[in-house]
């Protein structure tokens, strides 16, 4: 019982922020998520340092990027499929996963890459090596929490809920991206 006001009010705190500033608070709360996620990759990792480059380039993805692609796509994906459309979850589904998540997925690799400091060149080879692998666990294991999202949770809460499911999914993408780094300066 000592927590629930404390939880209470920060959850208030949280709700209104998100009504009243949506973009901003989705924003922040991903930038916070991506760098908790990259940092206990490292962690898990067994890493002596951190990479700051690597946590800073989590960090400002999911405050530039993180939250406001997502926020912005669920706004687009409710003004054209209503729920009133039938078979409205299906075609919301399908657009998220055969269109928004191909593109945002080579979005994140590269955009990553090049917020880490690399050249054009070395984050389209980082792309190529990566794409295919996180694509498909992003469709094997993010399609159960995207059909949850689109049938049970309010549309306002919905890029909440991905930040939750992404703390886990950005553990599994650094260290993708770790072992391909390894793989390469091995082969050099």
């Amino acid at each position: 019982m000592v927590l629930s006001k404390p939880l209470f009010n920060f959850t208030m705190w949280y709700f209104n922020n998100l009504f009243n500033h949506p973009v901003l608070t989705k924003a922040i709360t991903s930038c916070i998520v991506a760098t908790s996620g990259k940092l206990v990759s490292e962690l898990i990792e067994g890493k002596k340092t951190i990479n700051q480059k690597g946590v800073f380039a989590y960090a400002l993805f999911g405050l530039l990027f993180g939250g406001t692609c997502p926020h912005y796509f669920y706004q687009f994906v409710e003004r054209i499929v209503t729920d009133e459309t039938k078979f409205g979850v299906f075609k919301k589904l399908i657009l998220e996963r055969l269109i928004y998540t191909p593109i945002y997925q080579a979005f994140i690799l590269y955009t990553l890459a090049r917020f880490e400091g690399k050249n054009h060149d070395r984050a389209l080879g980082q792309l190529f090596v990566l794409y295919v692998p996180t694509l498909m666990a992003a469709w094997k294991y993010l399609t159960l929490v995207q059909i949850l999202n689109f049938t049970v949770v309010p549309p306002m809460l919905r890029v909440l809920l991905l930040n939750v499911v992404g703390f886990l999914y950005i553990v599994y993408i650094s260290r993708k991206r770790q072992q391909a780094k390894s793989k390469s300066k091995k082969s050099e």
